[in-house]
């Protein structure tokens, strides 16, 4: 009797696409062996299928490559029972993606065999000797980005240009061996002209606007595909990130370092630090925009804290709004979130919360210093009271207005993932106290506050410093009207009467009386205020309350 047919794929890949433009690559060497041990095995009853799967220059730590995509979608359509690779790695480098792949195998009844590598899947040890394979392949991969992203740390600190796109200004050196860039000098011009440009105007908008009546233009770069980009006006994103680019100066980033570069620069050194401090200046500008002549609406809606908060990754964090319910809602937003979309890493805060506590931490601070006489460095009895009564000023501005009051005050926030690390401007706090520089006390000048915060990537409830306790004023009603619903029960009177006087279901009261039933110390911290923040009605609701008191305590943390 003859054994069934069972149809083999063959699947080949290269990482690099070095070789393969050859009429013999590895391609091909990796199908003629696989090929070759299909025919071992034709007494199996394994024969090819005439279709070639093969993927060149595509790395095996991605699942995103043609040629597998049209596999598996043969697989599913249940032309192929058999994969034949060369090894293991030429399949996935990743123990992840591979758990994946046979799940995806095994429902459409598919196998898979390595040449080189024998095993049998059905066994425990044969499984145990693939996710050893698949290990060490995941580690070389890692260890080799691990290679590449050292040798271009190290390429650019010796000021080497290590690839992409080049800047407007630059072209790549003639001599492909030579890592350097060398100045488009027609190119430079433009460079010079925006910069000169800003420097004039101080405003993106107005360079955008006379760049384009002056018919400057992007560099046209023109792909290996035979694609061309460029060529187009400035937007103000473009000419925003020109300004921004150290390569201008005969400079080589990396990260948030730089390095002397070993290309000439063409922007002079004293142009490039006035467009910088411009640059900053007018990210601190307050963005209020108010539809009344209310001075006092267009306080409420400054971003006072503009181009001053920064998050553990450096980010800089840029004010945005939204308007909910005819409400104009304000935040502060890592600026990846803005330009690069979802990054759950990234930090979205309300912005008038914020500002409050920051305000009240900083009239703290100085309170604190004013109270222990250690504003200035040797306090002068002659000038102290002076000094404590213009701090006593500042502090009640700083209580009754927020920072609007002294916009200035701060100098940068230091976001980390439980503290929040403030430096003041040392000037700003001189001219508020009318005291010398070299008086003020080094430590009046910075502070660092725990602060807590729900969530991130997406709107945060936030407490900064240690503030008096803010009771949950919804969960005190909801446990106030658990009490009232539980004597009425108590009382005889139906659970449907009650609901119906309420205007809610039955099940609405069933499940919110349960809130009464809490231990006597957890309904005083809420009453009190002291009871954690993160416990919601909703999640207490949700969750399962156990009957004994001192189990309830350890759950909620009390």
């Amino acid at each position: 009797m003859s054994k069934p047919s069972i149809r083999c794929a063959i699947y080949t890949r290269k990482s690099s696409e070095e070789g393969l433009d050859q009429e013999f690559n590895s391609l091909d060497a990796q199908y003629e062996a696989c090929a070759s041990y299909i025919a071992s095995q034709r007494h199996e009853g394994w024969k090819p299928v005439k279709d070639r799967y093969d993927d060149g220059g595509i790395s095996g730590g991605t699942l995103e490559r043609p040629a597998l995509n049209r596999l598996m979608a043969d697989i599913d359509a249940g032309r192929i029972r058999m994969i034949v690779v060369y090894k293991i790695d030429r399949l996935t480098r990743s123990l992840a993606d591979f758990a994946r792949l046979v799940e995806r195998l095994e429902a459409a009844g598919c196998s898979f065999v390595s040449i080189t590598q024998a095993f049998n899947t059905s066994s425990s040890m044969g499984r145990l000797t693939l996710n050893v394979l698949l290990s060490f392949a995941q580690f070389e991969r890692e260890v080799t980005a691990e290679r590449i992203r050292d040798k271009i740390a190290a390429s650019k600190k010796k000021g080497l240009w290590m690839g992409g796109v080049c800047p407007l200004g630059y072209d790549r050196d003639p001599d492909p061996d030579t890592r350097t860039l060398v100045v488009n000098h027609r190119e430079a011009s433009k460079v010079n002209k925006l910069f000169e440009l800003y420097d004039q105007h101080g405003c993106l908008k107005s360079v955008e606007q006379e760049a384009q009546s002056l018919n400057l233009r992007s560099k046209r770069h023109v792909y290996t595909t035979g694609r061309v980009a460029g060529d187009k006006p400035f937007s103000r994103g473009q000419i925003y990130h020109i300004l921004r680019t150290p390569v201008y100066l005969g400079l080589i980033r990396h990260k948030d370092q730089t390095y002397p570069g070993q290309h000439p620069a063409i922007l002079e050194e004293v142009l490039w630090e006035r467009v910088q401090e411009k640059l900053i200046s007018a990210g601190r500008r307050s963005r209020g925009r108010t539809s009344s002549g209310d001075p006092a609406a267009k306080v409420t809606d400054q971003a006072v804290l503009t181009g001053r908060m920064f998050d553990e990754t450096g980010d800089r964090l840029t004010p945005t709004h939204t308007t909910r319910r005819g409400r104009k809602l304000r935040y502060y937003v890592s600026n990846r979130l803005i330009s690069g979309g979802i990054d759950p890493s990234g930090w979205r805060l309300p912005a008038p919360k914020l500002e409050e506590q920051v305000a009240t931490v900083v009239a703290d601070h100085i309170e604190t210093h004013a109270s222990n006489y250690t504003l200035t460095v040797s306090p002068d009895i002659r000038s102290e009271k002076s000094v404590k009564e213009k701090a006593g000023s500042l502090i009640k501005r700083l209580r009754t207005d927020g920072l609007s009051s002294s916009p200035d005050l701060v100098d940068r926030i230091d976001l980390r993932p439980d503290r929040l690390l403030v430096r003041l401007n040392a000037e700003n706090i001189v001219r508020e106290l009318g005291v010398e520089v070299r008086n003020l006390s080094g430590e009046l000048a910075a502070l660092e506050v725990p602060w807590q915060f729900r969530r991130r990537g997406v709107e945060a409830k936030i407490i900064v410093g240690n503030p008096a306790p803010e009771p949950d004023q919804t969960l005190i009603r909801m446990l106030s009207l658990a009490h009232q619903w539980l004597e009425q029960v108590k009382a005889g009177l139906p659970l449907k009467q009650i609901a119906r006087k309420q205007g809610v279901t039955p099940a609405y009261i069933r499940t919110r009386t349960k809130l009464a039933f809490l231990s006597p110390k957890i309904q005083q911290a809420i009453v009190a205020g002291n009871f954690p923040p993160a416990f919601t009605t909703n999640r207490i609701l949700q969750a399962k309350i156990p009957l004994d008191w001192r189990e309830q305590d350890t759950l909620f943390g009390v």
